[in-house]
C-alpha cells in the first residue's frame, strides 16, 4: 500500500492506521512482568547495555498492577488528549514478552485481547532467541483470532557492535526468527538503533539494506539514548564516545528511508526517553523537532521512501 503524501514522504504508521480503521488508534503499553534471557542467565547476564531496569518499558503500565488496571489507567490518560471514540492495540512492551512458560504467555495474551471490545490488534515485543516452536505455534493460533504483530529487536547487523552492547544473539538468529514468524503469517516489525557506539553512517545504512532482504512489514528507527541506571550510561560517564548530532541523525535517517523497501511501514523515526534518566543526546527531548527536520530534509531533496531502494 502506497501511503506517501506531500507532507510525509515515507509510509507512516499513522497513515496506515487511517486506511485500516475508522477511528483513532492508540497503543496501550502493558507490562506482563517478564524478564530477558540475557538478564536471567538463559543466554547471558547484565542485559543490553542501553536498557534501563524497566527493560524498555519506561512508559508501560506497572508490572504490579493487573492487566485490567493497567489498560484502564492508560486508556483514560490517552482519552484526555483524544476524547473521541478509538480503537486500541494492546502492546506488551517491557523486556522479552515471549520469555516464559507457555502457560503464562497464553494466559496473559488471552486476557489482554478481551479487555475492551474495541481492541483491534495485539503487539508483542520480543527477542529473536525467545521464540521456541511451541510459542511460535501458539502465536500462529492467536493470530487467527486477533491480528498479531511481533516487534523483534535487532538494533544492528554488526557483530562487533552487538557484542559491545551485549545483545547475546547473532544475525542468523534474527533472520531465522523473521522467517519462522512469516511462515506462520505473523507480521514482523524490526527495531534498529542509530548512533550505537562507534558505528559509522555506512554501518547504519548496511543494517537497513539487510532488512530489505527479509520479509518484514514494519520498522522502528530509534536514536540511541544514553541513560542513567544503565551500563552504557555508567561507561559513557567514564569514557564518552561520539554522539550523533541532530543534523547527523537526520541525514542518516533520511538516507535509510530512501533505501528502505517502499512497502515497509515506518512505525518510528525517533524515540522517547524518560527525561530524568536521559544523559545524551539532549536534542531527542524535542521529538517533534526531529520528525519535522526529517520531513523538511526529504522535501528539500525531493526524496521519497524507497527512491534509492535496490530491490
Amino acid at each position: 500500500m502506497n501511503l506517501l503524501t506531500d507532507e510525509k514522504h515515507y509510509n507512516t504508521l499513522n497513515n496506515y492506521y487511517r486506511h485500516q480503521y475508522p477511528n483513532k488508534v492508540f497503543k496501550i503499553a502493558l507490562n506482563g512482568h517478564f524478564t530477558c534471557p540475557n538478564i536471567d542467565g538463559t543466554v547471558a547476564r547484565g542485559g543490553c547495555t542501553f536498557c534501563t531496569p524497566l527493560g524498555s518499558g519506561d512508559f508501560a503500565g506497572s508490572k504490579y498492577d493487573p492487566l485490567r488496571t493497567q489498560f484502564d489507567n492508560i486508556k483514560e490518560m490517552m482519552h484526555l488528549k483524544w476524547p473521541d471514540k478509538a480503537n486500541y492495540i494492546v502492546y506488551f512492551q517491557a523486556n522479552t514478552n515471549t520469555h516464559g512458560p507457555i502457560e503464562k504467555l497464553s494466559a496473559l495474551f488471552e486476557e489482554a485481547i478481551t479487555l475492551d471490545p474495541n481492541i483491534v490488534m495485539i503487539s508483542i515485543a520480543t527477542r529473536p532467541d525467545s521464540l521456541p516452536l511451541e510459542v511460535l505455534d501458539y502465536l500462529a493460533d492467536l493470530n487467527t483470532r486477533m491480528p498479531l504483530q511481533v516487534e523483534l529487536g535487532l538494533q544492528t547487523i554488526h557483530e562487533t557492535t552487538s557484542n559491545l552492547i551485549n545483545r547475546a544473539h547473532d544475525l542468523k538468529c534474527f533472520d531465522d526468527a523473521v522467517r519462522a514468524l512469516r511462515a506462520r503469517n505473523i507480521e514482523v516489525v524490526a527495531h534498529i538503533i542509530n548512533g550505537l557506539p562507534y558505528e559509522t553512517k555506512t554501518m547504519m545504512l548496511e543494517t537497513v539494506k539487510h532488512l530489505n532482504t527479509l520479509d518484514i512489514q514494519g520498522i522502528k528507527i530509534h536514536m540511541l539514548h544514553v541513560m542513567e541506571k544503565t551500563k552504557m550510561g555508567f561507561d559513557y560517564k567514564k569514557n564518552p564516545f561520539p554522539i550523533l548530532s541532530l543534523e547527523e541523525y537526520v541525514n542518516i535517517t533520511v538516507d535509510q528511508l530512501r533505501m528502505l523497501k517502499p512497502s515497509i511501514i515506518v512505525h518510528r523515526v525517533t524515540g522517547d526517553a524518560p527525561l530524568k534518566l536521559l544523559i545524551e543526546p539532549k536534542w531527542t527531548i524535542k521529538k517533534f523537532v526531529v520528525q519535522n527536520e526529517i520531513d523538511k530534509r526529504m522535501r528539500a531533496l525531493n526524496a521519497w521512501q524507497g527512491d534509492l531502494y535496490e530491490g
